[in-house]
């Protein structure tokens, strides 16, 4: 009799009541201030980490290699035999490294790491159907054999109100970074294929960038009938309206706001906005 666990980093952008509802196990990414180090999703939230940006600007880490091993010794204790971890893109964190060799000192314990080469709520939306294929009894290998064509389905796009924090985090280069600040640019940014960032296209001021973002959604809606996410960061008020202005378009299945991990608003900053858009068959 299989028994299956699910893991996540925190950079999955399910909240905490979903986490625990859906017996997920979250694995959190690190959160370093001058002043000490913080859980992603744990110990701060994304409120408290954009209130202070001002301040300072923290560090991001993968997670501890002490919080897995005791997430998987605890796996095995309560007697399970397979996990299935969904992380972030490799293209962007090392996280999925570190877990598929954690894993290898756990040879009781059957896994499978999936790398998602996306990031915030497309990859939560990844971990979701999992964890509901777990609920419904599926395999474990049913699980994994499902997981690429769960992932075709599943797109996300974000625009940010400032270059600073993409400049501060490495993301983009300085001198790109201040023209673009210059210019006004807002660029829709997506992953590709290997789960790097790259630009969809550049818009002039935040009106254009949103707009820019509705016909990327309509695109998608023209195809297929989707479940649609704003995603925020430090941006509710902003994201409340774009839900209001997206309500009207047809074959949206599903609409919710997501805010962007304490983690991901390091490097996105306030304001961020975007969409996650899962197409349904």
């Amino acid at each position: 009799m299989q028994k299956i666990a699910l893991i996540v980093d925190s950079a999955c952008d399910l909240s905490l009541e979903t986490i625990k509802e859906k017996n997920i196990k979250l694995l959190p990414l690190r959160i370093s201030y001058s002043h000490g180090e913080y859980k992603d999703k744990v110990d701060i939230s994304a409120d408290e980490i954009y209130s202070n940006l001002e301040k300072e600007v923290p560090k991001t880490s993968l997670p501890s290699t002490e919080d897995l091993n005791n997430i998987l010794v605890s796996l095995e204790n309560e007697g399970y035999t397979h996990v299935i971890a969904v992380t972030i893109s490799s293209g962007l964190s090392g996280t999925f490294n570190s877990i598929r060799l954690a894993l290898e000192d756990h040879p009781n314990l059957t896994s499978h790491v999936f790398d998602t080469k996306i990031l915030a709520m497309p990859e939560g939306i990844v971990a979701m159907e999992v964890a509901n294929l777990i609920e419904g009894g599926k395999s474990f290998e049913e699980i994994v054999e499902a997981l690429p064509s769960i992932r075709k389905n599943i797109s996300g796009y974000f625009t940010v109100n400032t270059l600073e924090y993409l400049k501060k985090g490495g993301r983009i280069g300085r001198i790109a970074g201040t023209i673009g600040d210059i210019l006004n640019l807002k660029p829709i940014v997506t992953v590709d294929e290997e789960g790097i960032y790259y630009t969809v296209c550049k818009a002039r001021g935040r009106k254009q960038s949103i707009s820019k973002l509705t016909s990327i959604l309509k695109e998608a809606l023209a195809e297929s009938p989707c479940n649609v996410w704003v995603l925020h960061g430090g941006a509710l008020n902003e994201a409340k309206s774009f839900l209001e202005s997206l309500k009207g378009l047809t074959n949206i299945v599903g609409l919710d706001i997501s805010q962007i991990s304490p983690a991901l608003g390091v490097h996105g900053g306030p304001g961020l906005l975007g969409l996650a858009i899962q197409k349904v068959d």
